[in-house]
């Protein structure tokens, strides 16, 4: 282990057991007595309660509690909120010795403990546009219930992610109900969203982005009709921009280029 992972490890470390270093209720039956129980596989202290009998640690109920390698963790953490631009996700991964689905999935799990804690509020020239990424397999059971039991389980209507490298399967050209549709937003002041959609239907999208307007602000979007369709009904100056060179920018300031900035940091992952 070189010098730099050691100190990466040890901080990582350091900040969980700082989490616990005041005696908490156990997680499970709430009881404050408890007694040190050696330690997880990661080096992080375990406690064993002395009323129900079960053990936890200091990252025992969090939204981070199953990651496994909780200092390369707090690396993805510090590129995110850093006072420098945040690597792409292909660089931070290949300098972390990650998969690139890890670090994009911590990533979104980021996200989703900052949009617990504060609204995003957008102003002036905002833009908006949609990306779409393949659906999540990870955790599912379907197929292996059916290779355990032919019989009496049915085939899965959708083949496994890895059976189109493996049997030669080509993907459906365009859009299909097994990719998820995500709202990206953004402002020129840094402001930023990322907001998975149920569908790719209009009156979902104008659902989506109609609280995020303010009555003054610009929208900037492509043709898709809900961005038109909620401009008009809140009285939004909109700018549409089209993706052919010559259209990409519009009186010589509106643009989605922000926008597109973050979904071609998300093109190609699993959510």
């Amino acid at each position: 282990m070189t010098l730099m992972n050691l100190r990466q490890k040890t901080g990582a470390i350091s900040e969980i057991e700082a989490r616990a270093s005041h005696e908490e209720p156990c997680p499970s039956c709430g009881i404050e007595h408890r007694q040190k129980w050696g330690k997880t596989r990661t080096g992080i202290q375990r406690y064993r309660c002395r009323g129900c009998g079960k053990t936890y640690s200091g990252r025992t109920g969090s939204v981070v509690g199953r990651i496994h390698r909780p200092d390369l963790f707090m690396v993805v953490l510090r590129d995110m909120l850093g006072t420098s631009a945040p690597q792409s996700v292909r660089k931070l991964a290949g300098q972390l010795g990650l998969n690139k689905y890890t670090v994009w999935r911590w990533r979104m799990l980021v996200f989703s403990i900052i949009d617990r804690g504060e609204d995003t509020a957008f102003s002036g020239i905002i833009e908006a546009d949609e990306t779409h990424q393949r659906e999540s397999r990870k955790g599912s059971r379907e197929w292996v219930r059916h290779f355990a039991d032919r019989q009496n389980v049915p085939q899965p209507p959708r083949p496994r992610w890895e059976d189109f490298t493996t049997q030669g399967l080509k993907m459906m050209r365009g859009l299909s109900k097994w990719q998820l549709p995500i709202l990206t937003v953004a402002d020129r002041s840094g402001a930023r969203l990322f907001q998975r959609l149920p569908d790719r239907q209009s009156a979902t999208l104008e659902r989506a982005l109609k609280p995020l307007l303010p009555q003054d602000a610009v929208l900037c979007s492509d043709g898709a009709s809900g961005y038109a369709t909620v401009a008009a009904n809140g009285g939004i100056e909109h700018f549409l921009v089209g993706s052919k060179p010559g259209t990409r920018v519009t009186a010589g300031c509106y643009h989605i280029q922000k926008a597109l900035l973050q979904n071609s940091d998300c093109r190609g992952f699993t959510l």
